[in-house]
Formats: structure tokens, C-alpha cells, sequence
């Protein structure tokens, strides 16, 4: 998901932490997503319906492949610790990780990186965050196997093999063309990217409306 750089006013006597601001936030507005990245806070609305429908269907191959049961799990929204800076998470739409990721908090809600095979992100308004941002966050905390559903430009990006603040590896996918995802991430996956992408579409109006 894509997340924008904002700023807030807030009273406290004393400085305060990134972290307790992130919460103010996230006590201010329910349902926003609220993520530290090389010291900035990054706020991110709740995501549309076509946003939420294209992860839900992504969930299915990952499912089928049996990455959900007793050594990894598929799961949304959990927060991933960065290396970036001393308050630095992140929060994936999609993950895949070791089934024992939870004796693996660090702090803040958020997850040693080591636990995490794959992240996916699926763009909304400011997709910038998730193709340049993100992928220097995730490169730097090693995630093996980074995956952007990019409805701003319609592709699915694949990145590999992280070094520094990038990955060695970087392949779009248009529509028409399948993605087989690294066997590292415990099983064979493979995606289809008409599919992927029509998913993230906003449905005609007529589609939308009550049937006969």
C-alpha cells in the first residue's frame, strides 16, 4: 500500500518520539496505516475496495500453494522492523513469513525482518512510496523477495536478491505474462498478471449494480 508524507500538529511538553506521534495518529483516525521510514512518518488512508479485492485474490495462490500452514504463514498487515533508523517499521499488505515469526517481536508491534520471505505491496494514490521508498527500506532489512502490484502503471514488479538499498534483480510483468516467484519462498508460486491487475480495477458501474 502506498503511504504519504505528512505532517501533523501536536501539543507535548517534552519532545516526543516518532512512535507516540504514529499513535496519536492512529488513535485520530481508525483504519489509517501510520509507518516510520528513514525518519519520516508515513500515513496511508484505509484502502479501497478494488485495493482490498486485489489483495484477497492474491492471498489465493499463496494459500493453494500451502505457504499457510506449519512453516509459514501468509498474512496482512504485519509490521516488519527496519534498519533505517532507531523507529523504523514498516507495514506490508501482504506477507510471507516463518510460522514462528511471533517469537520474533522486536518492538512497536513490529517483526525481525529475518522471519519475512516475501513482502508485496499493492499501490494506492502515492504508488512513489512503494517503488522507490520502499524499496530501499527493503532491500536494507534483507527481505529476499519484494513484490509491487502496480495498479498506477499496470505491472507487477518482482524484485530479488537484496544488496544495500536495492535489489540486484528487478523484473516488470505486463499483461498477458505469468509470474513464477522464487522457490526461497517455500513453495511454487506463480501469478497471473491480467488477472492481478484486473482485480485492482474499480468494477463498471453496471457491474455494480443490483441484478434482475
Amino acid at each position: 500500500m502506498s503511504a504519504a508524507s505528512v505532517e501533523q500538529p501536536f501539543e507535548h511538553e517534552e519532545p516526543v518520539s516518532l512512535a507516540t506521534i504514529a499513535d496519536e495518529i492512529m488513535e485520530r483516525h481508525p483504519g489509517y496505516r501510520v509507518e516510520i521510514i528513514g525518519g519520516f512518518l508515513l500515513v496511508t488512508p484505509s484502502p479501497d475496495v478494488p485495493h482490498a479485492r486485489a489483495l484477497t485474490g492474491l492471498m489465493i495462490p499463496f494459500i493453494a500453494a500451502g505457504l499457510h500452514e506449519d512453516e509459514t504463514e501468509v498474512l496482512q498487515n504485519v509490521g516488519l522492523w527496519l534498519p533505517t533508523g532507531d523507529e523504523d517499521y514498516a507495514i506490508p499488505d501482504l506477507v510471507v513469513v516463518d510460522a514462528d515469526i511471533d517469537d520474533h517481536l522486536i518492538e512497536n508491534n513490529a517483526y525481525d525482518p529475518a522471519c519475512f520471505r516475501l513482502v508485496l505491496e499493492v499501490t494506492s494514490r502515492n504508488w512513489k512510496n512503494d517503488l522507490k521508498t520502499k524499496v530501499a527500506a527493503y532491500a536494507a532489512a534483507k527481505v529476499p523477495v519484494y513484490v509491487i502490484v502496480d495498479r498506477k502503471h499496470q505491472r507487477v514488479h518482482v524484485l530479488t536478491d537484496p544488496a544495500g538499498d536495492t535489489y540486484e534483480h528487478h523484473r516488470p510483468y505486463a499483461p498477458g505474462e505469468t509470474v513464477s516467484l522464487p522457490d526461497s519462498i517455500g513453495a511454487k508460486v506463480t501469478l497471473d498478471v491480467t488477472e492481478i491487475l484486473a482485480a485492482g480495477r474499480p468494477r463498471p458501474a453496471q457491474d455494480a449494480q443490483g441484478r434482475d
